[in-house]
């Protein structure tokens, strides 16, 4: 066998070789394209729950195109916005999820659950990757220190919050506290700006 015989021979076989793999590679896309649809959106109704408990139902609020909703805000992605449906059927709120992108460790993103009197629930992480012992702790330190607050908008403190619209920073992790904290303030503008003016018109 020649030189560009053995040359042919070896193109033939890595083309089956990558034809064979692409197929394989389609094959398990298919396979697993449902089951993990079906846990992103269990794990979106499962976080909506979570930021809002007094919510029987969640609608995704779609734009007259019937795109979804979405925003930015100084550098702060507004990802979807739900409604919060009540047992009567009646809105009582909104589920806001925001990703900031000035994380230690990458974008930080949450949801965020805001009734119709401007009190936010609370927070739930979807997802986050910051340093861990340190920025890792925003789910223990900064996460409940947002619930069942009616504030115009955060701050956090290096000194110990004494009202409610200040944040107790975690210590070590000031990057991570600030991007949390913004984020949740873009969240609120977004609320205020532009949810409660197109609800009320």
């Amino acid at each position: 066998m020649n030189e560009k015989s053995a040359m042919i021979k070896d193109a033939l076989i890595l083309f089956v070789i990558t034809v064979v793999a692409g197929l394989l590679l389609g094959v398990v896309y298919d396979v697993t394209k449902e089951p993990i649809a079906q846990q992103k959106a269990k794990a979106k109704q499962e976080a909506c729950a979570n930021v809002f408990a007094a919510a029987t139902a969640f609608e995704t609020v779609t734009d007259p195109s019937g795109a979804v909703v979405s925003d930015n805000i100084d550098g702060v992605d507004i990802d979807e916005v739900m409604r919060a449906i009540g047992s009567d059927g009646s809105l009582v709120g909104y589920v806001i999820t925001v990703t900031d992108h000035e994380g230690y460790g990458g974008d930080i993103q949450f949801s965020m659950g805001v009734t119709l009197d401007g009190t936010l629930n609370g927070i739930s992480l979807l997802s986050i990757s910051e340093t861990a012992g340190l920025g890792m702790k925003a789910g223990d330190v900064l996460v409940p220190q947002f619930a069942d607050k009616n504030v115009e908008q955060f701050t956090y403190t290096k000194s110990g919050a004494v009202s409610d619209s200040e944040i107790d920073a975690i210590s070590g992790a000031t990057i991570t506290t600030n991007a949390v904290v913004n984020g949740v303030n873009a969240g609120l503008v977004y609320f205020r700006d532009v949810l409660l003016v197109s609800d009320s018109l």
